[in-house]
């Protein structure tokens, strides 16, 4: 697994930065996302994939525990879709 400091330490190495600097830049790339997010905008990063926010409707669902019917409210979801270069790039 890789953690956001490895990200920024990676970033920081590579580009003569601090590791302050570093992690400060994974969370503009993080919070630049969010925000384009929260408004329903899609992130697109060529090379990388595309964040994009999906409509979910209300549905149906069963409790696990009771069995009982329920209804699981309509809610918003961010879903990645991968640029054919990283899928091919996974698949080497």
């Amino acid at each position: 697994m890789t953690t956001t400091n490895e990200i920024a330490d990676k970033i920081a190495a590579d580009h003569n930065l601090t590791k302050a600097q570093g992690k400060a830049v994974v969370e503009a790339v993080f919070s630049a996302i969010t925000t384009a997010a929260t408004s329903g905008a899609e992130t697109s990063i060529p090379g990388f994939g595309k964040f994009k926010v999906k409509d979910t409707p209300e549905r149906d669902g069963r409790n696990p525990a009771t069995g009982a019917a329920i209804k699981v409210a309509a809610q918003k979801k961010l879903s990645f879709t991968a640029a054919k270069s990283l899928k091919d790039a996974m698949n080497k």
